[in-house]
């Protein structure tokens, strides 16, 4: 993995729920949404994008949901036999904590750390294909209020979550800072 560090100002919404719709095609949360995004925890870590021994960078200012402190890794991941674009964004809090306090303590601050990964081509061809995580610091996925995990499609069909927000992304490709990622 070879990662270029980026800031980012925008926000994405992680799932507070899901439609109907979206639970009966269930689009994340599943035992193979969930194996997955252990494999991809994996890839982070030997990357040392996640975990003991990180790579650090400066942490930006952010905006709700993801932290009041971010920081952002673009970069690259192997599963099986398919490599895709990565973007790592560690989310710092509580509200009111700046550049220094991070610094200073960053194990502290760390609330989640939020991952996009392209996929495939045809795993989620309405959404460019992107394949979406919410991690816990320790590696496990956050769940929504009904105890969904946070792994694959995330709230895919409702109208708050990260597909619904990244969908509004400059460019058609679900990336905020960058209108290039295919």
């Amino acid at each position: 993995m070879r990662p270029i560090f980026l800031g980012c100002v925008a926000a994405a919404a992680i799932a507070l729920g899901s439609s109907t719709t979206a639970q009966n095609m269930a689009p994340f949360g599943t035992e193979t949404e969930v194996n997955y995004a252990a494999q991809l925890w994996d890839a982070m870590s030997a990357g040392k994008l996640v975990g003991d021994g990180m790579i650090r960078s400066f942490p930006y200012e952010g905006i709700a949901p993801h932290g009041m402190m971010l920081e952002t890794f673009y970069s690259e991941a192997t599963i099986g036999d398919h490599t895709g674009t990565l973007i790592v964004k560690r989310n710092y809090g509580p509200e009111g904590v700046d550049e220094g306090t991070v610094l200073m303590n960053p194990g502290k601050h760390l609330g989640a750390i939020t991952v996009m990964f392209k996929r495939e081509s045809g795993y989620d061809a309405d959404n460019n294909d992107w394949f979406w995580a919410k991690y816990l610091p320790d590696g496990s996925l956050d769940k929504n209020p009904k105890g969904m995990q946070l792994a694959g499609r995330v709230a895919k069909g409702a109208p708050k979550g990260c597909i619904a927000c990244h969908s509004g992304a400059p460019g058609d490709d679900y990336v905020f800072t960058s209108d290039h990622i295919n």
